[in-house]
């Protein structure tokens, strides 16, 4: 029975592990401790304690409060906490494993437009079986970056799906490839979470941390993720000398949080010093919208990612030194 539980279900079973709570609590503990790579929403919370109820692996415990306003507090049973430490000791499933499709889609410009389209839905399809990572995707990279790249939000097909920023899209191919050639990468591909890819002396993220609706986020999303986290991830990543910024709305977004001023209109190789020493580039995003049409080529991206990496000190292999005041942030 505990096999077919939710990965929603076993963090609540975590949860109550510790000690007896309700909802609300388990709401406001999973915010705290694991919003940032696995979301716990109210929609999936409280059908998933109704369930394990109805599993008597959970229980009502008593409650010190009993009046009008008071919540309902739930406590794992004998069998919950079996569950739970069974489901603990068992390996965890691989993220993503590497497939043919994939590497059809890289050539896939060799076909004419209706068999290119054909062998899209055939990976759309093939990611119906697939356990989607579906919550915020973190940042990837080297903690101790003098490079960092900011994009706009993991692609619903990408990152949403791999859990690793630009990885299994036709953006993260372009991106990663250059990072290879500039000697940022180890490897040009960005197929999967455990591909081996590793970064050199760069650290890559997104302004928004979720896949959001037609790949436009909302200003409430962006606001809260970029307060929330990105504000957090810059300061945290104190060797940073460089910020590439992958399209103009990363652009605004960091320029404003590093009070640049004035502010030149984003485009393709700007340049721009903030305050506290940090150079920003803007460079277009590696979508396929800007590939395909030739507004981005190979040798455009590599021309900035190249200077970033000069810029950072990376040419002669030297990491960044922390600026003067590190740590510190925006």
């Amino acid at each position: 029975m505990a096999d077919e539980l939710t990965p929603t279900a076993r963090t609540i079973l975590g949860f109550l592990a510790t000690h007896p709570r309700s909802g609300y609590e388990i709401r406001e503990a999973a915010k705290r401790a694991v919003s940032f790579f696995w979301g716990v929403s109210d929609g999936q919370l409280y059908p998933q304690l109704k369930l394990l109820a109805a599993r008597n692996l959970i229980e009502a415990a008593e409650q010190p409060d009993t009046g009008p306003r008071a919540r309902q507090v739930w406590r794992l049973t004998p069998e919950g906490r079996a569950a739970f430490l069974a489901w603990l000791r068992e390996p965890s499933a691989p993220l993503q494993t590497r497939d043919e499709n994939l590497v059809k889609i890289l050539f896939a410009a060799q076909l004419d437009h209706g068999k290119a389209l054909r062998l899209i839905e055939e990976r759309r399809a093939s990611f119906r079986s697939e356990e989607y990572w579906g919550r915020p995707v973190p940042g990837f990279g080297d903690p101790a970056a003098p490079v960092v790249l900011v994009g706009l939000a993991p692609a619903a097909h990408g990152g949403n799906r791999t859990g690793r920023i630009f990885t299994g899209d036709r953006s993260g191919d372009w991106l990663f490839a250059s990072l290879h050639r500039v000697g940022m990468a180890n490897q040009a591909e960005s197929v999967s979470a455990d591909d081996g890819l590793a970064l050199i002396g760069a650290y890559v993220t997104a302004a928004v941390k979720c896949a959001p609706p037609a790949n436009k986020p909302t200003v409430e999303e962006r606001d809260t993720c970029v307060s929330r986290y990105l504000v957090d991830e810059l300061a945290l990543l104190v060797h940073r000398r460089v910020i590439v910024c992958l399209g103009k709305f990363a652009y605004d977004i960091v320029t404003k949080l590093l009070g640049v001023r004035p502010r030149p209109a984003f485009g393709h190789g700007v340049e721009v010093e903030a305050t506290d020493g940090t150079i920003v580039l803007g460079c277009f995003h590696p979508s396929q919208q800007n590939t395909f049409t030739g507004k981005l080529t190979e040798p455009m991206l590599d021309a900035v990612l190249g200077r970033a990496a000069a810029l950072g000190g990376l040419r002669d292999g030297a990491p960044g030194s922390p600026r003067d005041g590190a740590p510190g942030g925006p």
